[in-house]
């Protein structure tokens, strides 16, 4: 297998955020159960180890950028056969996931803080996911800002060599340019093929199973399309 080169330019910036009292409540409670730091995983602290977070063997799905946790929670009631890992840099988002699955006693999904790319080159075994989804992630719009952008060739060949064969590779977003970024990307690695190749654009029809968040709303609300694509990792050889 070819070495996926890492992105070099971090998608996200950190700033200070401050929690709700429900928020800081929720996150008392239940992060040092249900959350980890990816530093932590990253220096050997703990170790990564979803058989043991989750107390089972399950096909394994990762989120990077679960956001508020909207769709995060929605996804793991309708699956409770499979296991999520969340990955946020933002508490806020992180604390009202941790509430979400407190009200909806769900056990499927643990929260990391931290580098999901770090993640994914240092602790996640290759061929070991059924799935990868990224949900509107920052676009970035400004032409100086791009190279932040997260879907970049390095990026997408580190996702693909951590998917199992036949594992999901998910994305949608609402800006047309980054939507076509993405398309053009993902097109160009030969680890991964298209689920929708045969349909107008390559795009995939928006899944009706995919939660409409507030902020896609919202994006709706102002006249954004929105486009999903969906790629399959190939049997490796």
């Amino acid at each position: 297998m070819r070495e996926a080169p890492r992105p070099s330019i971090p998608s996200f910036v950190h700033h200070r955020s401050r929690l709700t009292e429900g928020q800081q409540h929720a996150w008392d409670r239940w992060w040092p159960e249900r959350g980890r730091d990816v530093a932590d995983l990253l220096s050997g602290v703990e170790p990564y180890d979803p058989q043991a977070w989750f107390g089972r063997t399950a096909p394994l799905v990762l989120e990077i950028g679960s956001g508020m946790g909207e769709s995060t929670a929605a996804l793991a009631a309708a699956a409770p056969d499979v296991d999520h890992i969340a990955v946020e840099v933002y508490e806020p988002g992180l604390a009202q996931l941790l509430m979400r699955l407190a009200d909806a006693d769900l056990t499927n999904v643990t929260l990391l803080r931290g580098d999901a790319v770090a993640l994914l080159e240092e602790r996640v075994p290759p061929a070991s996911l059924a799935g990868i989804r990224i949900f509107f992630p920052d676009p970035w719009p400004k032409r100086r800002h791009r190279k932040r952008r997260l879907v970049q060739p390095g990026f997408v060949a580190l996702a693909a060599s951590r998917l199992e064969p036949g594992g999901l590779l998910h994305l949608a977003t609402d800006w047309d340019d980054y939507a076509l970024q993405m398309r053009a990307v993902c097109d160009a690695e030969p680890a991964l093929e298209n689920t929708a190749a045969d349909l107008p654009g390559g795009w995939t029809p928006r899944p009706e199973w995919r939660p409409v968040t507030k902020f896609e709303q919202r994006a709706r609300d102002e006249g954004r399309a929105i486009h999903d694509l969906v790629y399959r990792a190939r049997p490796t050889r």
